[in-house]
């Protein structure tokens, strides 16, 4: 199963530490569960913090890794962390 996963700090609730933190924290366990594809992040002088992860996870891990990303977004005083699961993938050839 291919999933996006998203975290964002664009209400700064957090410091920058904390940001860092947050971002360290989710790829670790986003990379303890799953296969990162792909990890990207706003700009470094962007008004929005946010980072987004594509990740491979075999379906029987999804319901760990979100209780785990529940988890973060209490710590990290956060309403959300955006999980986008890929219900088909299209193949665009010339």
């Amino acid at each position: 199963m291919i999933a996006y996963v998203a975290i964002g700090n664009s209400d700064d609730k957090l410091t920058q530490a904390e940001w860092a933190r947050f971002f360290s924290e989710t790829s670790l366990s986003l990379r303890r569960y799953a296969k990162v594809h792909g990890q990207w992040a706003s700009e470094p002088a962007s008004a929005w913090q946010n980072a987004c992860w594509c990740i491979e996870i075999d379906p029987t891990e999804v319901k760990s890794i979100k209780d785990e990303l529940i988890g973060l977004a209490i710590q990290f005083r956060q309403d959300s962390i955006a999980w986008a699961a890929v219900v088909e993938t299209e193949f665009l050839r010339p």
